[in-house]
């Protein structure tokens, strides 16, 4: 009888992880086992895994608020990417540097994403049920003004400037003597060739914790509410349009001090259509994490981040080990593409259900 509890609580556990969230994790897991053996540094393998989760996991955090209205999957997240680029480029051409830096570009950055989130949220309450469509098509038509505006914008810091035409922004600006590893560094941790960038994974877990703080106040039940049922919402007296506003504007917001956090651990600022295709990891992510396109939890963050970041990251460089060839920039398109096609097929499987 005992034995029958037991199997049932392993298929219980397996089901609630999900089957194909468990075969990810055992690759990944596969891939750790075997590094040492094809000569990689497993040290260096891990801190590069948990580089890229600090890097990415704000991005991915920035889905948790329109999933929760039922606004689905932020395909527009380019729209906040621009207003932290904006932050961060202003911040430079005023002359900050430094740690300061940081905290001038996001401070930069907020009004900016506040107007581009409320302007976006107007547009996602006029086409309710088509939000993700539309969203693809604002992000992208929104990098690409951008590309025009990178030129025409009148900056003239040096750093950041076409050095003979002296005018017009650089596809790639250094962000050193600025906010290079300014969270990365800040309480780091070194045990030989393992690095812990302390400082970035702390400012992520006051974000989750603040998102989870949200959630669980009115306001947070109010915007799930919305999500789950807005029939019911409105009958209970919530503006719905209001809350889904509120939802844009925090994952925009959101998306803005992701891509601060995502540059300070890069180290560089990438301009023009570096933002184009942005939006397709993060929405994988998530959904690899056991997201569906109405609920999404900070687990869901998490897991996703860390398996998507950990394939991408471990597989190329296993396998340019093992087959003594360097292929890792083809390999690693062709797994991160992948794992973007499972993810996107499964949203479509999880909205027929």
């Amino acid at each position: 009888m005992s034995e029958v509890k037991t199997k049932n609580k392993f298929a219980d556990m397996i089901r609630s992880f999900g089957l194909p969230r468990l075969i990810i994790a055992g690759f990944l897991l596969l891939l750790f086992i075997a590094a040492p053996f094809t000569g990689v540094n497993l040290g260096t393998q891990i801190t590069n895994t948990i580089n890229r989760f600090s890097w990415n996991a704000v991005l991915v955090l920035a889905m948790v608020p329109m999933v929760h209205s039922g606004c689905g999957l932020n395909f527009g997240l380019p729209l906040g990417i621009i207003s932290g680029l904006l932050g961060a480029t202003i911040s430079m051409e005023m002359g900050f540097s430094g740690p300061v830096s940081f905290i001038m570009a996001a401070l930069i950055a907020t009004p900016f994403a506040l107007i581009f989130g409320s302007g976006y949220g107007t547009l996602l309450n006029k086409i309710k049920g088509g939000e993700m469509m539309i969203a693809t098509y604002v992000g992208f038509s929104a990098v690409s003004v951008m590309c025009i505006m990178w030129l025409l914008l009148p900056y003239h810091s040096p750093n950041m400037v076409w050095g003979m035409a002296g005018k017009g922004l650089r596809t790639t600006i250094s962000l050193e003597g600025y906010y290079d590893k300014a969270l990365a560094n800040f309480l780091q941790i070194r045990l030989g060739s393992l690095v812990i960038p302390t400082g970035s994974l702390l400012f992520f877990a006051l974000l989750a914790f603040l998102m989870w703080a949200f959630l669980h106040t009115k306001t947070g039940t109010a915007m799930t509410a919305v999500g789950s049922n807005p029939t019911f919402a409105r009958a209970a007296g919530i503006n719905v349009d209001k809350i889904r506003m509120l939802s844009v504007v925090m994952s925009t917001w959101l998306a803005a001090i992701g891509i601060l956090v995502y540059e300070q651990g890069f180290g560089f600022v990438q301009l023009y259509n570096a933002p184009f295709t942005m939006a397709l990891p993060a929405v994988s992510a998530i959904l690899i994490g056991g997201a569906t396109v109405n609920k999404a939890s900070i687990t869901n963050v998490i897991i996703g981040t860390f398996l998507f970041q950990g394939i991408v990251t471990m597989t190329p460089t296993v396998m340019n080990a093992i087959i003594r060839m360097d292929m890792s920039e083809v390999i690693r398109i062709i797994v991160s593409n992948g794992m973007i096609l499972y993810a996107l097929t499964r949203k479509s499987e999880v909205t027929k259900r």
